[in-house]
């Protein structure tokens, strides 16, 4: 079974090297809503952080996905929040 999970990413102060980064970011991101893994993604509009909704197995797996992000990888992530999501109206839900 799939469980939805929301994520939070609190940016380091870092900008200059996140726009280099933002590329291969956007690139991994594409890659995994390709896969049905991400459903949205998007950066706060003060550019201190983003809000990503997943589809994975479990948050071990989401974890491990997201070990693999450009920002992650260039330490441009200073702190991640997973939750797992129930949503229960919306587009996402069936009725």
């Amino acid at each position: 079974m799939v469980a939805r999970f929301a994520v939070e990413y609190v940016y380091t102060a870092d900008t200059a090297k996140r726009d280099e980064i933002r590329p291969a970011h956007r690139a991994f991101l594409r890659e995994a809503q390709d896969r049905g893994e991400l459903l949205v993604s998007g950066p706060w509009v003060n550019n201190t952080g983003a809000l990503l909704v997943f589809e994975a197995e479990d948050e071990a797996a989401l974890k491990k996905l997201l070990e693999h992000d450009p920002f992650a990888e260039a330490d441009l992530v200073a702190r991640v929040r997973i939750n797992e999501f129930n949503p229960v109206l919306g587009t996402w839900v069936a009725d």
